[in-house]
């Protein structure tokens, strides 16, 4: 049951659409944004909100979660003593559910506490820590003989769970799915009305593509949303789009879609938490002209003149893994099925647009972002700066996570092959270490240089 729902939510971000590049870095436009959210308001419906509307009766749920720290983050009523990634709901029949939420995969406890906003570096989609449809549909016959009305206020979720469950499988843990469970919901939701049916309405693709889980406080920054800057328009559009695993129709989406400017009034107040060590400050300024002259031009300046370009990097440039970036090629449908749907709708549409590369994002914070690469598989910053030093195969500790806080990144193991959950291989089909040579030109000194630079932004 805990493996049945430990992973719903990581659905605000989406992978669709085209933009096509030149040989050279392009600069992404801005999109018009809602303004005059309240982030008291934003926090309040993220930690209790009903943008999921469906999930496991608490009875239900409390079977399969005995142990958790209620401390991360406290509550009150019918929350108290419900771990932090999930929220209570009342439902309109009087019972309570249980529904994961965005914490899911967009914050992560670290050293004892809650880090709103940090992607999740121990997420679990692999075969053992799952999705398990079999548990799901045992869990809906139980309840329909025994407990109709838990049964009605679970059901949605049931049906859409043990749909998707089979397709929702990762290599290795530490990858985040969330282009890949878009997809899939896709696939069963009508691009108008989002009405879900049972059977396929478009081909799936069954490509399973990793990614890491980005901060959010990175989001003001940025023009685009995703790792390939394909997400243009309203940004609320793709915040919410969690609520495509339970919505019955778009009048219920049209609901959460209000809330979305509070939402991202919070995503915004969000700040990168400071390096919480003793900094080598003189080698910190040989660092920061050595940055300045090496990687501003892409990833910015800092400080309180500081400026963020947001460019788009072509694959020719970066060389990374281009697994995530092609599959828009590669899968059309479902960049038409975003593109036509009431996403792009009424006066503050989005729209999926697409490009051969990534997105050079912003370092705020990048000494607590490990794994490093849009796909998690380089472990340490050091590696980041000099491909050499990158791990084929690594795994590091999952029950209890070391951070290595003078070559920052994750305490690892290089490993000998993979083909276990907890080892990352980076032979798999779009989990490769490759690319972002740019670091290899700097000197062993220059580069820790550059790396006690990064630790103060």
């Amino acid at each position: 049951m805990k493996k049945t729902l430990i992973l719903l939510t990581c659905l605000a971000l989406m992978a669709f659409g085209y933009y096509g590049l030149n040989d050279g870095p392009v600069q992404i436009p801005p999109s018009k944004q809602r303004g005059g959210g309240d982030p008291k308001k934003g926090f309040q419906y993220l930690v209790y909100g009903d943008y999921v509307r469906s999930g496991l009766p608490i009875n239900v749920f409390r079977m399969g979660f005995t142990r958790f720290d209620s401390s991360l983050l406290p509550r009150t009523g019918i929350n108290s003593n419900i771990p932090y990634d999930f929220n209570a709901l009342r439902q309109k029949n009087g019972q309570v559910i249980v529904a994961p939420n965005c914490l899911q995969c967009h914050a992560m406890p670290f050293e004892g506490k809650l880090v709103m906003g940090l992607g999740n570096a121990g997420v679990d989609f692999t075969k053992s820590r799952g999705i398990n449809a079999g548990s799901v549909s045992m869990i809906e016959r139980i309840l329909k003989l025994n407990s109709p009305e838990d049964y009605e206020a679970a059901r949605t979720f049931l049906t859409v769970t043990k749909t998707i469950a089979p397709d929702l499988v990762a290599d290795v843990r530490g990858v985040n799915l969330a282009d890949h469970l878009a997809a899939l919901l896709v696939a069963h939701r009508d691009p108008v009305t989002f009405r879900w049916s049972d059977t396929a309405l478009m081909e799936k693709n069954h490509a399973v593509i990793p990614t890491d889980t980005p901060p959010w406080w990175l989001l003001k920054k940025k023009n685009a949303m995703f790792y390939n800057g394909f997400g243009r328009g309203d940004f609320g559009r793709f915040l919410m789009a969690s609520n495509l695993l339970t919505t019955g129709d778009t009048a219920e989406s049209r609901v959460v879609d209000e809330q979305m400017p509070d939402l991202l009034a919070y995503i915004y107040s969000l700040k990168a938490p400071a390096y919480p060590k003793a900094i080598d400050r003189p080698l910190a300024a040989k660092g920061k002209p050595l940055f300045e002259a090496r990687c501003a031009s892409c990833h910015g300046t800092y400080g309180p003149k500081g400026s963020y370009p947001n460019l788009l990097i072509p694959g020719s440039i970066i060389q990374t893994d281009s697994l995530l970036y092609a599959s828009n090629y590669s899968t059309p449908q479902f960049v038409a099925w975003f593109n036509r749907s009431w996403f792009r709708s009424g006066d503050h549409p989005a729209e999926l647009a697409p490009s051969n590369g990534y997105v050079a994002p912003p370092l705020d914070g990048i000494w607590i972002s490990a794994p490093y690469l849009h796909n998690g598989s380089v472990p340490t910053l050091e590696a980041l700066l000099n491909s050499r030093l990158r791990p084929r195969y690594w795994s590091r500790d999952f029950k209890r996570p070391q951070y290595n806080y003078g070559n920052p990144g994750w305490v690892y193991k290089e490993e000998s092959a993979g083909g276990k959950p907890d080892i990352y291989n980076t032979d798999l089909t779009g989990y490769s270490n490759r690319g972002h040579y740019f670091g290899d030109a700097l000197t062993d000194a220059e580069r820790k240089a550059v790396i006690e630079y990064l630790k103060t932004l």
